[in-house]
C-alpha cells in the first residue's frame, strides 16, 4: 500500500499554491517546441488542478547549463507552447528562486498556471542543495509529482 495521496485525495486546495515537478525537456528548435508529448501528458494535471481552484506552480529543468543561466535553455518558449496545448495562459517568472520567483507565484489567482525559470540555471539543483530545495519548497503549499 503506497502512502502517497493523489489528486484524488485532495479536496480542499482551492487557494493553495501546488508546486508541480513536471518534466518538460521537449525537442526545440530555436525558440520553437518541435514535439509537444511530454507537455500533453502533463495536460490532465494543469487541468484538474486549475479547475480545483489551485495556484499551480511549474518545476522543471531542460539541457545541462551547468548552473548558469544558458539563453538556449530557458523556459520561456515552453511556456508559450503550454500556453497553447492547455488553451489558457501560462505565466512565466525569469527565475525559479529568488524576488522573480516569489513575486510571480504571489501574482497568482487560483485557476492560474505559473512555469518557473529552468532550475538547472542553479549550481544547487544537481548537488541537492538543501537550502536550494528550501528555497523551492518555500513557493507552495503542497508538491505534486508529475514527472
Amino acid at each position: 500500500m503506497s502512502s502517497f495521496k493523489t489528486l484524488d485525495d485532495l479536496d480542499q486546495i482551492a487557494g493553495k499554491r501546488a508546486l508541480v515537478r513536471v518534466d518538460l525537456n521537449v525537442p526545440m528548435d530555436g525558440n520553437r517546441v518541435t514535439d509537444t508529448t511530454r507537455i500533453d501528458r502533463i495536460l490532465p494535471t494543469l487541468r484538474e488542478l486549475s479547475q480545483k481552484g489551485a495556484r499551480t506552480v511549474l518545476l522543471a529543468h531542460f539541457g545541462r547549463p551547468k548552473g548558469k543561466p544558458v539563453l538556449e535553455m530557458s523556459l520561456a518558449p515552453v511556456a508559450a507552447a503550454l500556453t497553447e496545448r492547455l488553451g489558457t495562459p501560462v505565466a512565466f517568472a525569469a527565475d525559479c528562486v529568488g524576488e522573480a520567483a516569489r513575486v510571480a507565484v504571489d501574482a497568482l489567482s487560483d485557476g492560474d498556471v505559473l512555469l518557473l525559470e529552468n532550475t538547472r540555471f542553479h549550481a544547487g539543483e544537481e548537488a541537492n542543495d538543501g537550502g536550494f530545495a528550501d528555497e523551492l519548497a518555500a513557493l507552495g503549499d503542497l508538491y505534486v509529482n508529475d514527472a
